[in-house]
């Protein structure tokens, strides 16, 4: 690809197919690092989680962003504070419901891009 291309999608994929696509390659970059991966696309009648992962005693509530570019600003601006705030909320539930106990709660984002580079952002929120 020459300097400054954009990405393409694949073609037939839709937006949602692409975003289970980069929540896949988070997923995988977590269980990499030692994670594992609890719950995906975790949902109650507030909202709904991308990855709830584990380690140890340490549960992390993931939002993942896919963008094909930067073109229009970077996946990790995507998650603004009224999205914080909604993973908070949900977040909580899914913690009311766990059958375990968790010493130290983290909000993650974690971004992908049209190569399928994955970038963690621990504990931005």
């Amino acid at each position: 690809m020459s300097s400054g291309a954009i990405p393409a999608r694949p073609p037939g994929w839709s937006n949602k197919d692409f975003g289970r696509w980069g929540e896949n390659l988070a997923a995988e970059r977590y269980a990499s690092l030692g994670f594992k991966v609890l719950e995906r696309n975790w949902r109650c009648r507030d909202g709904e989680i991308d990855l709830i992962v584990a380690r140890r005693s340490t549960v992390v509530f993931v939002e993942v962003k896919t963008r094909i570019s930067n073109q229009y600003g970077s996946a990790a601006e995507a998650v603004g504070w009224q999205k914080q705030q909604k993973v908070r909320s949900v977040a909580l539930q899914w913690l009311a419901e766990a059958a375990s106990a968790f010493g130290e709660l983290r909000f993650d984002v974690a971004t992908v891009d049209g190569t399928g580079e994955v970038t963690v952002y621990e504990s931005c929120f």
